[in-house]
């Protein structure tokens, strides 16, 4: 009950008139930022933290906070419209989200994501108080071999339910993997797949490999078909959710913070995981399997709540361990080291003012977001009026901007250009997008964490499950293998026991 006590003080910090506006500011930049390209929420923080420094701490971080959510939504943005992630966080928004926007709902879309955004930041952000330190106790006890059983447990999921066929996803993961590869090996230093090339030593961002595979693959690939198909402008449709919608999304919106506020916890966690199992978690419940692929609302109602909470599990084990998880939290710590504050336990007893003032602003900023966006969606679904040679050609100025800036190196834009015609190659072939997108996410961090427990173990592969929580998660992963075998034979007995009834 204290920690409440402690909001509501919190309340009367960020309520006042000035961190409010700092807080509106935030949001609002941070919307505008992630709707670019390649422009993501921790580059957003760093660019605007030479800013603040004439700003009071609690002010900064507040604007701070505002930019994280903001740069958020504002990366899903783009992608459910023009299949263009924002950010890495915003890949799952792109695969239901764009069939969505092309079959005429793109406003639908837009506002499933928002109040997704609204309930996941919400239910994480009192989770945040609530449990912050169970939470960081948890994370501190998961070693190298529950990462890696973890990361597994994407790879596997992802490309047992995406594409056509299992096959098809395995060689997606693959394409990732070996894109994931590229650059210094991080304990050795020994240079792979780099073909000689410094500019490739520091590997390549995964935010050019996602930009090059759903932007530049899908506009090459419309550009392809453009003359069979035509260049009718995509319809906008109806501003507002059906009730139909609503039903099918708020238990979507519920069960995303369930998945990404552990998440956000934990180290080599971040929002990437989460969406991804959110994902698939929305695809096996769903009721409308045909949709899947066609743009199924469950798809990025669930994603986009679970990549929110995530954000306010992000914040749990920076303020109570000073440990940051994704990069955004590395650069707010940063500036919390600006200001001659050192994050962790003793935190919440030595800055309290700071700390519930900018936990409350989180709450503040939920609503500012939503009351900011939730009208705006049927404005940004106009986008899609614009002609489509027009539309693809901004998208391709945008991506390549996007891509640029992220090292300012001219062979980032080749780069790009091969990592398009390789997802234009994707899209002919039928192989799904996603999983390459994972791969290139996780894989450096898997291989990492195996090396890791592999060292522990001297070399012992048990060494992979010897933890109650690898041996839980390698349970489950076997389940989601063999489960189309078991659904099989279950079929066939169920049939040759009514076949018996139906004979006697």
């Amino acid at each position: 009950m204290n920690a409440f006590n402690s909001l509501i003080g919190g309340f009367g910090t960020a309520l006042t008139p000035l961190n409010l506006l700092w807080a509106a500011v935030g949001v609002l930049l941070g919307t505008a930022i992630g709707v670019l390209p390649g422009i993501g929420p921790a580059m957003a923080v760093a660019l605007l933290l030479p800013v603040t420094y004439g700003l009071e701490p609690t002010g900064a971080f507040i604007m701070f906070a505002g930019i994280y959510y903001g740069a958020m939504f504002g990366g899903s943005t783009t992608s459910i419209l023009l299949n263009t992630p924002g950010e890495s966080a915003a890949v799952v928004a792109a695969m239901e989200g764009h069939p969505m926007a092309r079959a005429g709902r793109g406003a639908q879309a837009l506002a499933a994501a928002a109040i997704g955004h609204f309930a996941g930041g919400m239910i994480g952000t009192v989770l945040l108080v609530a449990l912050a330190p169970t939470v960081a106790d948890l994370a501190v006890g998961i070693g190298a071999p529950d990462y890696f059983a973890v990361m597994v447990l994407a790879f596997i999921a992802v490309t047992s339910v995406l594409g056509s066929s299992r096959v098809r996803g395995l060689a997606s993961l693959l394409i990732g993997l070996t894109i994931g590869l590229v650059g210094l090996d991080q304990m050795t230093g020994q240079q792979r797949l780099t073909f000689g090339s410094l500019q490739l030593a520091d590997g390549i961002d995964v935010v050019i490999v996602a930009v090059g595979l759903f932007a530049i693959g899908e506009a090459l690939w419309v550009a392809a078909h453009l003359r069979r198909t035509g260049a009718d402008a995509i319809p906008v449709g109806r501003p507002w959710l059906a009730r139909k919608d609503v039903r099918r999304s708020w238990k979507s919106w519920l069960r995303g913070p369930l998945i990404g506020f552990p998440f956000g916890a934990i180290p080599a966690g971040g929002a990437e995981i989460p969406t991804f199992l959110s994902y698939v978690t929305e695809k096996r419940l769903s009721k409308h399997q045909e949709e899947w692929g066609k743009g199924a609302i469950e798809g990025v109602a669930g994603p986009e709540s679970a990549s929110s909470a995530s954000a306010a599990g992000t914040l749990v084990s920076m303020l109570t361990l000073g440990l940051p998880t994704t990069a955004v939290a590395a650069v707010m710590l940063a500036a919390f080291q600006q200001y001659g504050i050192q994050p962790g336990p003793l935190l919440f007893e030595r800055e309290p003012d700071l700390v519930w003032g900018l936990i409350a602003s989180l709450f503040v900023g939920m609503v500012l977001l939503l009351a900011l966006n939730l009208p705006l969606a049927p404005l940004w679904a106009k986008l899609l009026r614009v002609p489509r040679p027009y539309l693809y050609a901004g998208i391709l100025f945008f991506a390549a901007v996007g891509a640029y800036a992220v090292g300012g190196e001219p062979i980032d834009l080749v780069i790009l250009l091969v990592i398009g015609l390789v997802g234009l190659g994707m899209r002919r072939y039928g192989l799904p997008v996603l999983p390459a997108v994972i791969g290139v996410i996780l894989g450096p961090n898997a291989e990492q964490q195996l090396r890791r427990a592999l060292q522990i173990s001297d070399g012992s592969v048990s060494g992979l499950v010897d933890t109650p929580f690898s041996v839980t998660v390698y349970g489950l992963i076997a389940l989601i293998v063999a489960w189309p075998l078991l659904k099989k034979a279950l079929t066939k007995a169920l049939a040759r026991a009514r076949s018996r009834d139906g004979g006697a």
